[in-house]
């Protein structure tokens, strides 16, 4: 499965800080139980990767507009 595969797959996702200086994204679902721990400079790539496809996906979704008939 790549990234622009579609799935029916739920799946809940916590983000937050832990006890020891880490920032902890969580992921549970059926069947997946996942802790991933970063230290906070890590965290801030992952947060501006994570801006830099909304940026794309926002240009993207403006590309999709319908186009008046005439």
């Amino acid at each position: 499965m790549g990234i622009n595969s579609e799935s029916d797959i739920a799946a809940n996702l916590q983000i937050g800080p832990t006890d020891q200086g880490m920032v902890r994204i969580y992921v549970e679902g059926e069947g997946v139980d996942l802790p991933l721990d970063f230290d906070p400079e890590e965290a801030t790539e992952i947060a501006e990767e994570l801006m830099a496809a909304v940026e794309v996906a926002r240009n993207m979704g403006k590309g999709k507009k319908s186009k008046p008939r005439r």
